[in-house]
């Protein structure tokens, strides 16, 4: 890792395979082991169910509420201040239950990349 800080660009929000909207915080070569994307789910809205390889992920909820589901675990409601811990290969997927826009924090180790993303709906 090298010394830096990264300031990322608000206006950078794309919308993912996935089914939500994302902004790529911290993904870079600077920081091998870690990337850090700002998740945006519109009320009423689902992702798609997908999973990870070779990837470990973690949510930070920040605001709103949810319902997650992780491989064989029941769906289990979340809210700001819940983190999820998904391992890899995992099946997932998460849905906005309530009113405003879901917003979490996507963590993955090591970093996130698109190759690595596997849509279990197609």
């Amino acid at each position: 890792m090298k010394a830096s800080v990264i300031k990322p660009d608000p206006g950078s929000e794309y919308f993912f395979a996935e089914g939500c909207f994302i902004t790529e915080l911290s993904n870079s070569i600077d920081d091998a082991q870690l990337s850090i994307a700002r998740a945006r789910l519109e009320p009423g809205k689902t992702t798609r169910w997908h999973r990870l390889v070779a990837t470990a992920e973690r949510y930070l909820i920040l605001a709103g509420s949810g319902l997650v589901e992780i491989g064989e675990l029941p769906a289990t409601p979340v809210v700001a201040g819940d983190v999820v811990l998904i391992p890899p290969l995992a099946r997932q997927r998460i849905t906005n239950t309530g009113r405003v826009d879901l917003i979490f924090l996507a963590l993955c180790s090591p970093p996130f990349r698109q190759e690595i993303y596997q849509d279990l709906e197609r």
